[in-house]
């Protein structure tokens, strides 16, 4: 199981990289590294998925310093930190950042 204590000194010291998908995601939703990483530092683990055919991962929500809501779901690969998509979550998918939609 991924743990938040992990993601967070993974993020401090750099240890870290987006997937081509994630930084596309990220790109497509305008959110800047620096917001990711806010997020990350200050989130929490929403959802913690034990495998889903590549390996472990979790989704963290995260706010930036701005106040928006961001999602970043965190793999491991070779000890450091994949991130594989970040998004802001929206309706229909969820009602609030901390919900899914029914």
């Amino acid at each position: 199981m991924i743990k938040l204590s992990w993601i967070k000194s993974k993020v401090k010291k750099e240890k870290y990289f987006f997937s081509f998908h994630g930084d596309k995601e990220r790109m497509a939703d305008n959110l800047l590294i620096s917001e990711i990483e806010t997020a990350l530092l200050k989130g929490q683990i929403l959802e913690a998925y034990p495998d889903t055919g590549r390996g472990e991962s979790c989704l963290v929500v995260g706010y930036s310093d701005s106040g928006k809501p961001i999602h970043i779901v965190c793999g491991k690969k070779n000890n450091e930190l994949c991130i594989i998509t970040t998004y802001i979550p929206k309706a229909p998918k969820f009602k609030n950042p901390y919900e899914r939609s029914e």
